[in-house]
């Protein structure tokens, strides 16, 4: 039974909250664990096709919880910090890696790993609250949890760079002006469902498939092969069937799916 991650699942979304509102969801060892197995969980779940991040209490996740940090020198030998480091990179390599579409839901403070847990799902929605800060150097530290390759491929390279050298922070106003946000709301986690039961509302595979084809880091022909091979298992599944006798119909798709 997890103490600091809740997991709910509903109708086809599964909702990871971290829940420690307490020191604003910042994380300690044993979150980072419960969080990279509901990540685990939610990937293999067949009943499940979009993944809702959030944290307690309407916030998200204010990074690392320092009244839980050891002193690392003393304490760890580079090894066994490089093996602390690579689970909290792992949340951020389990949600680039998913197919099913992530979606952060946040509003309140999203700092440090925090912010690269939200820069990793596929789409953020922020409410009046929200902050996003890689406050890395303002603490004599890097960006180590993904912040410093993300941020430059969603807002692009100078302005990551103001960001990520200054540690100011990323308000929700400027996230939706940035692009980083697709949205804000003043209650983001009912924005991210109603987000999440549009994206149910599509042939699933498709959804998928288009989530992971989304590569910035593919040339052009690895796209177009890559293209050709979901695109045949597009046209083989029975959603695409459904899809186009719904459109010449003039009615709604009706899938069959298990969400249980």
């Amino acid at each position: 039974m997890a103490d600091d991650i809740r997991y709910e699942t509903d109708g086809g979304i599964a909702a990871i909250t971290i829940d420690r509102p307490e020191v604003h969801n910042a994380f300690r060892r044993q979150t980072i664990l419960e969080l990279n197995e509901a990540l685990r969980e939610a990937a293999g779940d067949d009943g499940v096709y979009v993944v809702v991040l959030t944290g307690a209490d309407g916030g998200f996740c204010a990074g690392a919880d320092i009244t839980e940090m050891p002193n690392w020198r003393e304490e760890m030998t580079e090894e066994e910090y490089a093996g602390y480091l690579w689970s909290v990179q792992n949340v951020v390599r389990q949600l680039r890696r998913m197919e099913k579409p992530s979606i952060a839901a946040v509003g309140g403070p999203a700092v440090g790993a925090g912010c690269d847990f939200a820069l990793a799902c596929d789409l953020r929605i922020v409410g009046p609250d929200a902050i996003l800060r890689e406050g890395f150097v303002r603490v004599g530290l890097v960006p180590g949890d993904g912040g410093g390759w993300l941020l430059p491929r969603l807002i692009g390279e100078a302005k990551a760079k103001e960001y990520l050298l200054t540690g100011k922070d990323i308000t929700a106003e400027a996230a939706v002006d940035l692009g980083l946000a697709v949205d804000s709301a003043d209650e983001p986690v009912e924005r991210a469902r109603e987000l999440a039961a549009e994206l149910l509302e599509l042939p699933a595979l498709a959804v998928r498939r288009t989530n992971r084809l989304v590569d910035p880091e593919q040339s052009f022909e690895e796209y177009c092969e890559r293209a050709i091979a979901y695109q045949w298992e597009c046209v083989t599944d029975p959603e695409h069937r459904e899809a186009i006798n719904a459109f010449s119909e003039n009615r709604d798709p009706e899938f069959d799916r298990d969400y249980s």
